[in-house]
């Protein structure tokens, strides 16, 4: 039984520590960013319900978020302005986003197709 645990606590380490391996990897794209057919697979379908461009933060409710390893709930991100400009409460979108120094930051931001 003891073997048991230990071999889950390894493997569920292991699992949790894959994307950050992926991240650093290193794909001979600049700072050990994933490729962009990767980053898009990664993406997030997501409804924006509440945005302030000026505060540059963005309240989206989302699918899972496979860049972060979250569940799909509703949550405040910050985000550049720019990223912002156009958009609206109600807009479905597809984002990346990833913890900034403990802030979870939307990177890309796109309309839903």
């Amino acid at each position: 039984m003891k073997k048991l645990s230990v071999a889950l606590v390894l493997s569920l380490g292991l699992s949790a520590s894959l994307p950050a391996l992926a991240d650093t990897a290193g794909h001979g794209h600049g700072h050990g960013a994933a490729p962009m057919a990767e980053q898009h697979a990664q993406m997030s379908d997501g409804e924006i319900k509440k945005l302030d461009a000026a505060k540059g933060k963005v309240t989206i409710k989302h699918g899972p978020l496979h860049s972060l390893g979250m569940g799909a709930m509703t949550m405040t991100f910050h985000a550049d302005g720019a990223l912002l400009k156009d958009r609206k409460p109600g807009d479905k979108v597809r984002f990346l986003a990833e913890d900034r120094d403990g802030k979870l930051t939307v990177t890309t931001l796109e309309s839903a197709q």
